[in-house]
């Protein structure tokens, strides 16, 4: 893979070398985009210190200690569960683990920064050379494309403080220093500038984040700052080899916002080569109310931060055994997970994907169909997705803690799939099943809902259906097969849905095609 990482915001815009390589092309200008994403890791404890990492509604410096308020002569410990957590996000993106890391000194003199330094990496990252296959589907779930968007590097450094700007009492702006966030697990996902469109950023993000929480690595929710994004926007005229002037865009706090941002800084960019003059590489900040980029600072270059190695922290080896003993602690990734039930079960490629769209969801799923073939799976795959987040939605339950166990579910299931009842009553007791939480076969029994198959009890609902809509018995005599579901709908009602609706049919063609024997 081409195309390399000098430091934080020092991302070369050399694109992959591969067939999968895509270029946004208009009848002028090419696109070029790659993403830096910033994700917080779950951890019991800070990066380099002992310090609780659960800072969440804390008040301001209350997580603080002499290390990471860079009290001099002390010394950073490595946090090994953020350096697990790391190792397994770079396998879980098909990325090389080195045989040997470091951690280095990124020198910058900003005020969220007490050292004067930020303990990240440069040269010998933990997880390099890998990629992420992004499916872009259409409403129901069916693929339209997959593009891949190759990762340059994943590496582990430590957060920084957090300055909170507020109006004093007389109106005079101030700033204020929360040192909690300092020295939090920082995991850096650097892509290569293979994503050519807003929109397909937005989705490699989306599904970034899906792969993330699924490991289990970070919460990624971006309102409270654990997954952040700087994107690396250029345009160039068509027909130029080299990339365009690279501009970094931050400030970005929701997918939508990267994706605006994109279009907005894409769109200026153009129109100042459209008007002969030149990009400036800079630093750029999102404005979310304006709708606008505004200019921050100058771009720094990898130089700028005079690296060098952590003198207080050891280089870090990893033998193969290392590598497999952590890859065998992945979870089914949820792309294969999709795959494997679309193909066992036979379920909708809809289905199939919303089931992987939680670990959470797709366990409840499998405890549902252990052991059950296809069908069963099919009748449960569609309960588990229409029906029962709207139960969850409606209540304080999660599906976890769902009253409708999987267990209980799958009595239902049982129920449909034997006969016994059809889909129309399982739907219409599902609620009480999940506020009651009790066994669907107690409450069909007790109801008195299984599925009517005595035909001399349908025989009176047929012979309404017919007489009150002598139209549609005429559309259907006359050769119009589908008029024969303008009978079902009101048999239904009157059976309290209850009716066979294959004995139904059967016994509505035979009364009608009666109709005609004795008109001839």
């Amino acid at each position: 893979m081409a195309g390399t990482r000098g430091s934080s915001g020092d991302l070369s815009m050399t694109s992959t070398d591969n067939a999968n390589t895509r270029v946004a092309v208009t009848t002028e200008y090419i696109t070029t985009i790659g993403l830096e994403v910033h994700a917080q890791l779950l951890t019991q404890s800070k990066m380099f210190c002992g310090c609780s990492a659960n800072i969440a509604y804390a008040e301001p410096n209350t997580h603080v200690c002499p290390v990471c308020l860079g009290m001099p002569g002390t010394l950073p410990v490595i946090n090994a569960e953020a350096l697990r957590k790391t190792l397994l996000t770079g396998l879980a993106l098909d990325c090389t683990i080195p045989a040997l890391s470091k951690f280095d000194r990124k020198n910058y003199p900003y005020p969220d920064l007490m050292k004067g330094y930020q303990i990240s990496q440069y040269d010998l990252p933990f997880c390099v050379d890998g990629h992420l296959d992004v499916e872009e589907t259409d409403a129901r779930g069916n693929a339209v494309r997959t593009f891949r968007v190759g990762i340059i590097r994943v590496h582990l450094e430590e957060d920084t403080a957090r300055l909170l700007h507020r109006n004093g009492p007389d109106g005079i702006p101030y700033s204020l220093m929360d040192v909690n966030r300092a020295g939090l697990p920082l995991m850096e996902i650097v892509s290569a500038p293979d994503i050519t469109s807003p929109d397909e950023a937005q989705l490699y993000l989306i599904q970034l984040r899906h792969l993330l929480r699924w490991i289990n690595v970070s919460t990624g929710n971006m309102e409270e700052g654990a997954f952040r994004c700087d994107a690396n926007v250029s345009v160039r005229p068509v027909g130029q080899q080299e990339y365009g002037t690279k501009v970094e865009v931050k400030n970005m706090n929701s997918f939508k916002s990267v994706r605006d941002a994109l279009k907005f800084e894409i769109e200026r960019q153009t129109e100042i080569l459209r008007s002969g003059g030149k990009i400036v590489q800079e630093t750029r900040g999102w404005d979310d109310v304006r709708g606008i980029t505004l200019s921050q600072r100058t771009k720094e270059q990898a130089h700028d931060y005079r690296y060098f190695p952590e003198p207080d922290l050891p280089p870090l080896t990893f033998t193969d055994e290392h590598r497999e003993e952590l890859r065998a602690s992945l979870p089914e990734l949820p792309d294969a997970l999709r795959d494997r039930f679309a193909e066992t079960y036979g379920l909708s490629r809809y289905d199939a994907t919303q089931l992987a769209g939680s670990r959470a969801v797709a366990s409840y799923f499998e405890r549902t169909v252990a052991g059950a073939g296809a069908e069963k799976a099919r009748i449960a795959a569609g309960f588990t997705v229409n029906n029962l987040p709207n139960l969850l939605g409606e209540s304080d339950a999660t599906i976890d803690t769902s009253p409708l166990t999987p267990e209980r579910l799958r009595g239902l299931v049982d129920l449909v799939a034997d006969g016994t009842i059809n889909l129309n009553i399982a739907r219409t007791i599902l609620p009480e099943l999940f506020a009651l939480g009790v066994s669907a076969a107690d409450l069909v029994k007790e109801r008195g809902l299984g599925v009517v198959r005595d035909e001399s009890a349908l025989e009176k609902a047929v012979d309404d259906a017919l007489s009150a809509n002598p139209k549609a018995a005429a559309d259907y005599l006359g050769g119009k097969e589908s008029a024969l579901s303008a009978f079902l709908g009101p048999i239904m009602k009157a059976t309290r849905g209850q009716a066979d609706a294959a004995m139904v049919r059967e016994l509505l063609k035979r009364k009608l095609d009666g109709l005609r024997g004795s008109d001839t």
